[in-house]
């Protein structure tokens, strides 16, 4: 699913190949590309792409030489079902998940018989079948971890659930009583987390950091050094605030274990 790349060099070896979702990204890529990289001596190629797979076994098989699209409970999961070995650089920004609806405007009015879309990837699952939980929506059985799937909710508290990937989320919203979805795709959708959503996640203490990536072995590539340092920069910071106005938030600093 690559969309395009920018920047300079495609097979010269000093361009750092970066793979990412489009929105924020790519797009948090490009300003560093266009504003800030130059400066550094460090030249980028950003490939856009549409899931949540692809960016990481490109990075496994040497296609591109890094990527920026995950947290780390989905990258251990990767890592784990697939024998790949991609390792956190550093933290960059947080996108809330959020529960919207275009049919109810409180959390009151979601009950028995509605239907609640989920991303169905087993970490992002898990992790909005704890924003539900969080807010009284359903009940989970007692140590229902991380990835948390359907099976363990133990009340329903009458509410019906569709599974979908990720992307797909925000286009159910039509067709569905309410949905959790990815704060990326909810950018994607012109939706905000600080406005629209009725419950969000919280910002403080949250594990769901999105990071810049590598394969083992290549952290201390001197182009790869680069890019953290400036995705970890004031310009950066500034760029996300204004940009996103709280639908994304920067998360700088070391990954944690």
């Amino acid at each position: 699913m690559i969309g395009y790349g920018i920047g300079t060099g495609g097979d010269d070896k000093d361009t750092l190949k970066v793979a990412a979702s489009p929105t924020p990204h790519a797009e948090i890529l490009e300003y560093v590309e266009k504003h800030l990289a130059e400066k550094e001596g460090l030249k980028l190629e950003v490939r856009k792409f549409n899931d949540y797979v692809v960016p990481n076994t490109a990075t496994e098989s040497g296609e591109v030489d890094a990527n920026f699209f995950q947290h780390k409970p989905y990258l251990d999961d990767f890592n784990k079902k697939n024998d790949t070995h991609i390792v956190p650089v550093v933290n960059v920004e947080l996108e809330p998940l959020g529960l919207y609806s275009k049919k109810v405007h409180k959390l009151a009015d979601l009950g028995p018989g509605d239907t609640v879309a989920v991303p169905n990837d087993s970490t992002n699952e898990g992790r909005a079948l704890h924003l539900l939980a969080d807010h009284k929506l359903i009940e989970l059985k007692p140590g229902a971890g991380p990835e948390a799937t359907l099976g363990d909710i133990a009340d329903k508290k009458g509410l019906d659930f569709r599974e979908l990937e990720a992307a797909a989320v925000p286009r159910a919203l039509d067709d569905v009583d309410a949905a959790v979805v990815n704060g990326n795709y909810a950018v994607d959708a012109r939706l905000n987390p600080a406005k629209d959503a009725l419950a969000a996640e919280q910002a403080k203490g949250n594990p769901y950091a999105n990071f810049l990536a590598v394969k083992d072995g290549n952290q201390d590539d001197p182009r790869v050094r680069k890019l953290a340092k400036l995705l970890n920069s004031p310009q950066v910071e500034k760029f996300i605030e204004d940009k996103y106005k709280g639908a994304i938030e920067p998360a700088f600093g070391p990954v944690g274990s």
